[in-house]
């Protein structure tokens, strides 16, 4: 018997609670759908001017109601804090995708008729099996965040295509209905295949793996591994998603959103690889700086990417403006963060006898695309005035960034609650005005020089990865149904028919064929042993054996100890296949759809089905608390939330010593 717990819906953690509000927040919009359907179709229905007067205004409450949903639903999509690590204060909050939410489904009845009427089985001897397939669904819903809730997720995903090859015949409708809601919008959509299943429970995994990595605990250099593998598996499992299912009718599952949601999981994975890149430090030396000052160009840069695709129509209208906003932040901060990295370069360091002038060359060529008209590397190097020129104008360049960045983020007032962001920012912006009064000269004219942009390089990118584990090897609930390859929904046979075998001079009058289970073939038409059998006939039992699964061999074996009063066997016969039928589904259609399948509309989330099933105990959610590990104080890091306290990793912004470490 299989058993398979997820989380405990009720206990009483951030995330939990997220999903509980996410859940009452689907059946209310639900709710209203259906009101504003009944509306809209009364409104084509009548005639009458006062009725329509009447139905007008109550749309309009409707559709305000639905309007401040939404708004509720964009809030738990902005509570991006919930999914940090606890324990996480010193670096910018990342997002996390919250997993969508579906309805209960009860395989019970329809599973039990279709087992009779197709396999010519007793329906109610499966009891267990339909209650282990349920279990497994509904543990889905609420998996825990580590490795055991994505195996969780696995199993019930390979094991979706085995019960739809088993139930789900072209020509035969179950009356199953699959729902699930927009993780966006709360829109609910229905559908009786199980193609909408299998995509949300991908959907599901990525959105799991994405909420791994902002857990980790990215002051360590294998949280950080772990922050970057896990936002590099949601891309891949996303990617696969857009690529496999490409007529998905929810919408946050259509080509142009899915290709957002892929951005934005690899500018975190990117922007974790540049936090591990400096975890251990940055020396303060000029090659050094360059190649962090390229490293936080190219965070900028996919975060640029990332914020355009999601300004973009119909996206802006839907994702979170929290999210929209978080990446301007981003792309600004580190584009400001790699100015302010070639500003210390040129600013702090002079080219001196025993440095190598034809490296400091190179590095500083690549790292510009076009410099100023009538300078050069060389010059820069060599020349202190224009290495102090070029330098200031990086560092006001890196100043105007940050205070871009501290615009934007108090225009959102869902970014407003994230103290630690803010405090990210600020101490960023503190550290390029003092680098800035640091070499202030009242002696030097204003100097309007422009920082020349800079090239975006990494030496690691991240990359989309696909996880070995989005399917397991699982055994068949149904295995007793036989082969699938013989017994499934697709094949149509006869009922079982019992046959007397009684062997002459031992000839059975016909031989055996194939692996599980048997086929006849050669009938002899002379020996009466062969009566009511027919020419590529399955046996599936002997006496009261269930051959099934046996091979000629085994069969043979029962077989020829058979004595002269004979013995029954049961026998299937292949029928032809009718035409296949399109299977219903319902459809999504817009932004927020004015015309709604009924199927979905009129099915009653109170209406509980009485089921056949077990009750499982639901496991609790992991404590996924992980102890900081604070760096030497000799080094300087990024900025943080912590830059005004003391912490040994983040020392303040007034130590300036050239061998020291950044």
């Amino acid at each position: 018997m299989f058993l398979q717990h997820g989380c405990n819906p009720f206990a009483q953690t951030g995330r939990s609670k997220l999903q509980n509000q996410r859940a009452s927040l689907n059946k209310e919009i639900i709710k209203e759908m259906r009101m504003r359907a009944g509306a809209e179709n009364l409104l084509k229905a009548t005639s009458n001017n006062k009725v329509k007067e009447m139905v007008l205004l109550e749309l309009s409450y409707v559709n305000s109601n639905l309007q401040l949903l939404m708004g509720q639903l964009e809030g738990l999509n902005s509570s991006v804090d919930v999914y940090q690590n606890a324990q996480e204060t010193a670096n910018i909050p990342l997002i996390a995708l919250g997993l969508k939410e579906t309805k209960e489904v009860d395989f019970s009845t329809p599973f039990k008729d279709f087992i009779l009427d197709h396999y010519s089985e007793d329906g109610n001897s499966y009891e267990d099996e339909i209650a282990d397939l349920m279990d497994l669904r509904q543990a889905c819903r609420t998996p825990s965040r580590n490795e055991a809730g994505l195996e969780l997720m696995a199993k019930y995903y390979s094991h979706i295509p085995l019960v739809e090859s088993r139930f789900f015949s072209p020509n035969y409708q179950t009356g199953i209905f699959f729902t699930w809601y927009d993780s966006f919008t709360g829109v609910p959509v229905c559908q009786q295949n199980l193609s909408l299943e299998k995509a949300s429970i991908l959907f599901n995994m990525a959105a799991l793996y994405s909420q791994i990595a902002t857990r980790s605990n990215r002051q360590t250099t294998k949280g950080l591994m772990e922050a970057i593998s896990s936002f590099q598996k949601a891309a891949g499992i996303l990617n696969h998603l857009k690529e496999t299912f490409t007529h998905t009718p929810s919408y946050d599952m259509s080509p142009a959103m899915l290709s957002m949601l892929i951005r934005l999981m690899l500018a975190q994975a990117q922007e974790c690889l540049f936090e591990k890149t400096a975890l251990p430090g940055i020396r303060n030396q000029f090659n050094s700086l360059m190649k962090m000052a390229q490293e936080a160009a190219k965070v900028s840069e996919i975060y640029d990417y990332v914020h355009q695709s999601m300004i973009q129509t119909p996206i802006k209208d839907n994702v979170p403006l929290l999210w929209s906003t978080m990446s301007q932040v981003k792309a600004n901060h580190y584009r400001s963060m790699a100015h302010y990295f070639v500003a210390s370069a040129l600013l702090d360091h002079q080219l001196g006898p025993n440095d190598d002038e034809d490296q400091q060359e190179k590095t500083l060529s690549q790292v510009y695309d076009h410099l100023p008209e009538g300078r050069t590397p060389l010059d820069i190097l060599k020349k202190k005035d224009e290495r102090q020129c070029i330098g200031k104008a990086h560092i006001r360049r890196a100043i105007l960034g940050h205070e871009e960045a501290l615009r934007t983020y108090a225009l959102c007032h869902h970014l407003n609650k994230m103290d630690a962001l803010q405090d990210i920012l600020k101490a960023s912006h503190e550290r390029s005005l003092n680098k800035c009064s640091d070499n202030e000269n009242e002696d030097d004219f204003t100097d309007y020089t422009e920082a020349p942009d800079i090239i975006s390089k990494t030496e690691h990118k991240a990359e989309l990865e696909v996880p070995a584990t989005i399917k397991v090897k699982v055994n068949d609930f149904f295995q007793r149904l036989g082969p699938l390859s013989v017994f499934s929904a697709k094949q149509r046979w006869t009922a079982p028919r019992t046959i007397r075998l009684r062997p002459e001079d031992r000839d059975l009058g016909f031989t055996l064929k194939g692996e599980s289970p048997v086929q006849v073939v050669s009938l002899d038409p002379q020996c009466s042993a062969t009566d009511g059998l027919k020419e590529g006939d399955y046996i599936v039992a002997v006496g009261s054996t269930d051959c099934k699964w046996m091979g000629v061999s085994e069969v043979m074996r029962l077989l020829k100890d058979v004595n002269h009063e004979g013995t029954d066997i049961q026998v299937v016969s292949l029928m032809d296949s009718t035409p296949s039928m399109p299977t219903k589904s319902a459809t999504f259609c817009g932004n927020l759809p004015k015309t709604y399948s009924m199927i979905c509309l009129a099915y009653d989330d109170d209406g509980k089905n009485p089921k056949s099933r077990k009750v499982t105990k639901k496991s609790s959610f992991l404590s996924w608390g992980l102890k900081n590990k604070l760096k030497s104080a000799s080094t300087l890091s990024l900025p943080t939330a912590d830059w005004n306290k003391p912490f040994p990793s983040f020392p303040s912004s007034s130590s300036h010593n050239d061998s020291a470490l950044y």
